[in-house]
């Protein structure tokens, strides 16, 4: 049994790790409309196909090599497709992971701190527009994005790919629902608070601040 072959097969760590990232999708987005669980349901999908390929069944690299008949090294670093089809080999996956683990952990980041900022401030019925949401007004969105990119770019599958710009066209469309609701209730406090922070990513300018905003959390 070759390294490639010991790679996979492993179901039980299919469904440990999607149990994992479940739970920390629904703890941390709490879908509510049905739009909210469209949303959520389609990252589900792609957590599940992400982890099924990652230590399941490898049904992209036999996709490429059995039917386009592309020629890959079969070894333990196969999955890491970037680094695997331009030939860069273990050292090009590492940096392949590391890439993409940083868009997953400000991804993640972001999920959680724009989780408890809105949290804390809807117990007081005010509008978030501190801290992560001082920089973009939808945070949680936004580390959604960064999440999914960062496990594309770090072990891209073909159903993850084809997934990618549903959940970011999805989102986009959910954040433009949820701002008509937002500005209904709070008027001009809103729309002024629109002009200043922009929708989904944060300006140049405010890098720095958008760092700050994931390191400290913002004084209630």
């Amino acid at each position: 049994m070759n390294d490639f072959s010991m790679h996979y097969g492993h179901w039980g760590w299919v469904l440990i790790m999607v149990l994992i990232a479940s739970w920390v999708l629904y703890r941390f987005v709490s879908p509510r409309s049905w739009h909210d669980w469209m949303g959520a349901g389609l990252v589900q999908a792609f957590i599940i196909a992400l982890y099924a390929e990652m230590y399941g069944f490898p049904l992209t690299i036999y996709l490429l090599t059995g039917f386009l008949g592309i020629d890959l090294p079969l070894t333990g670093f196969s999955g890491h497709l970037w680094a695997t089809m331009l030939g860069y080999g273990a050292i090009g996956a590492m940096l392949e992971m590391m890439l993409g683990g940083v868009f997953i952990v400000v991804g993640l980041a972001l999920l959680i701190r724009g989780w408890v900022q809105v949290y804390r401030t809807s117990l007081e019925g005010k509008l978030a527009t501190q801290g992560v949401y001082g920089v973009v007004r939808h945070p949680q969105y936004t580390g959604i994005m960064l999440a999914v990119f960062g496990q594309v770019i770090h072990w891209p599958t073909v159903i993850t790919l084809l997934l990618f710009p549903i959940i970011v066209w999805a989102y986009v469309r959910l954040a433009k629902r949820e701002e008509s609701v937002l500005a209904e209730r709070f008027g001009e406090e809103y729309q002024t608070y629109r002009q200043r922070v922009p929708m989904l990513f944060p300006r140049l300018r405010n890098w720095r601040e958008f760092i700050q905003s994931l390191l400290f959390a913002y004084p209630e």
